[in-house]
C-alpha cells in the first residue's frame, strides 16, 4: 500500500510503501531511490540519542576497532595522494579513523553533531571525507550528503561505511534495524542512485564500504 503522508528523506519523492513493521517501529521504502527509513515521529529525542552514543567504547587503542575501520581505511589509503587533507564526519566520542590517517601523514579535521560541533570545518574543502557508521543515523540525508559532497575537491574521495539492506525477508530478522538511533537504511541500489545524481564513480568493498570519487 502506498503511503502518501511520508516523503523519502533522501530523494523527497512521495512514492513510498510500508516495508516492515515490528513492535517498536514502522519502516518504509522509497520506490524511487530504495532508501528504507522510519518516520520522524519515531526518532529518539536528541538527549536519548546522545545518551546511546555516550555508551560507545570506541578508541584508537582498541585493535579490534582499528581492524573494523581498516575495511574503509585500506581502500582509501591506496587511493590518496601523500599529505592529503580529510574530514571525518560523525567522528563520535572516540575518534579513531582520523588517527589512523594521521599516522600515515595525512591531516584530518573532525566534525560531530554531539562531540565535535565545529561548523567552521564545514566551510573548507577536502581531498577526502569519511563517514563510518554515520549515514544510518541521519535525519536529513537529502541536505547533509549533498553538502558534504560540495566540500570535496575534484578528484577527491568520499568513503562511507554502513550495513546494506539486502531484501525484505532478510530485513525482518536484521539486527541492524533494532538500534533505535538507526533511522535510514541504504541498499546498493540507493548508493548507485546517489552516484548517478552526483555523476560520481563508485566502488563497493566488503559488504559495508562504499567509496565515491568526484570526477574532475
Amino acid at each position: 500500500m502506498t503511503i502518501l503522508h511520508h516523503s523519502c528523506p533522501l530523494c523527497k519523492k512521495n512514492d513510498v510503501e510500508t516495508f516492515h513493521q515490528d513492535q517498536r517501529r514502522t519502516f518504509f521504502v522509497c520506490q524511487h531511490c530504495r532508501l528504507v527509513f522510519v518516520s520522524p515521529t519515531q526518532y529518539l529525542s536528541e538527549d536519548d540519542e546522545k545518551s546511546a552514543y555516550d555508551h560507545h567504547q570506541n578508541s584508537p587503542a582498541d585493535p579490534n576497532y582499528r581492524k573494523f575501520l581498516s575495511r574503509l581505511f585500506c581502500p582509501l589509503q591506496d587511493r590518496l595522494a601523500s599529505n592529503s587533507h580529510g574530514l571525518d564526519f560523525g567522528s563520535g566520542p572516540g575518534p579513531t579513523l582520523s588517527v589512523m590517517f594521521q599516522e600515515i601523514g595525512h591531516t584530518v579535521a573532525l566534525y560531530d553533531h554531539f562531540y565535535a560541533h565545529d561548523p567552521v570545518v564545514l566551510e573548507q574543502s577536502y581531498d577526502f571525507i569519511t563517514a563510518t557508521e554515520v549515514v544510518e543515523h541521519l535525519h536529513d540525508p537529502a541536505t547533509i550528503l549533498p553538502e558534504l559532497w560540495t566540500l570535496l575537491k575534484p578528484g577527491g574521495y568520499f568513503g562511507l561505511m554502513t550495513k546494506l539492506v539486502r531484501d525484505q525477508h532478510a530485513f525482518a530478522t536484521w539486527h541492524y534495524k533494532n538500534d533505535l538511533t538507526h533511522v535510514c537504511f541504504f541498499s546498493k541500489f540507493t548508493f548507485e542512485w546517489l552516484a548517478d545524481q552526483w555523476h560520481a564513480e563508485l566502488e563497493f568493498f566488503h559488504n559495508d564500504v562504499m567509496v565515491f570519487r568526484k570526477r574532475g
